[in-house]
């Protein structure tokens, strides 16, 4: 496999002097990323046809090992926070458990019948979205847990950094970064995994701006937990709704901290209308505000 290949351009890197070293490895990172640049069509549709699911009911279920894994298992849960997306419309499915979120569980990664497993137990099926990450493309429970989705009627996407994979052949949708051979062999902690976590920003993302959870470029559906966000939340609901501070922060009471509704509430909705029609929009702000004059809720 190409990220397993060791590039001769490097065997002696050790013997490098130390800036020599890290401007080679800032080239593979930059070459990480331009390997996304033919995704892009993949990444958009595998993001509408994950909207599709998503704005129901269903949940995002990230699989991955070692690495991978670990990466899967950051870009879900910066969804919360980020979107305030529903903690308990995230799965996780790591080889090795959470215990291997900061260490290797020697032989996790070729446990299928875990996998099945653990699929089953999570009642992952039709109305949920599977994004598994490996960079082989080979990773047995990782390929495992795809095909069982996917016998049960999961949608599935696959990241990976080799071309022509069981994890690529076996998925809906498949985004494939192919990085090539690492400068440090087989570490694909290195441009394999900066093409993966920026595969899984951009898919994720894509995602959520589907979903309505962002609007004029805000985070509109963004959690507010501290004091910095409160203040975030004042500005961008003020320059939503076309008002003040103030009026912004009263808004904000009253809709419970929730910013699209309290864009509704400060255009004049009490929070109960305001949440209905928010609501009937399918929580999509934009189209809430379809409609409505330039400063009056009608």
């Amino acid at each position: 496999m190409p990220t397993e290949t060791a590039d001769p351009r490097f065997a002696d890197v050790e013997r490098w002097p130390t800036l020599s070293a890290v401007e080679a490895m800032l080239e593979g990172q930059l070459a990480a990323i331009a390997a996304l640049k033919t995704q892009t069509d993949g990444i958009a549709a595998a993001a509408d046809a994950a909207a599709e699911r998503l704005r129901k009911c269903g949940r995002i279920v990230y699989v991955g090992a070692g690495t991978s894994g670990r990466l899967a298992v950051q870009d879900g849960v910066e969804l919360v926070p980020t979107f305030n997306w529903p903690a308990e419309r995230l799965v996780f499915l790591l080889a090795g458990g959470t215990d291997a979120l900061t260490r290797s569980v020697e032989g996790a990664e070729d446990d299928v019948d875990k996998a099945r497993a653990e699929v089953a137990a999570a009642a992952v099926g039709a109305d949920d979205v599977l994004v598994a990450v490996a960079a082989s493309g080979r990773t047995p429970y990782v390929v495992a847990a795809l095909e069982t989705a996917r016998e049960r009627g999961t949608l599935t996407i696959a990241i990976a950094n080799n071309p022509a994979t069981p994890l690529v052949e076996q998925a809906h949708h498949a985004i494939v970064a192919d990085t090539g051979s690492e400068i440090v062999a087989g570490s694909t902690r290195m441009k394999a995994g900066t093409a993966q976590k920026a595969a899984l920003n951009l898919l994720s993302t894509a995602i959520m701006l589907r979903c309505g959870l962002v609007h004029h470029g805000l985070m509109v559906n963004m959690h507010v937990s501290n004091e910095k966000l409160r203040q975030r939340a004042r500005r961008m609901v003020a320059t939503l709704a076309g008002t003040d501070k103030t009026h912004a922060a009263d808004a904000l009471a009253r809709a419970d901290n929730d910013l699209r509704r309290a864009v509704l509430v400060a255009r004049g909705f009490d929070p109960e209308d305001a949440a209905d029609r928010l609501a009937r929009a399918g929580g999509d702000l934009g189209a809430a505000l379809d409609g409505l004059g330039s400063r009056d809720a009608g």
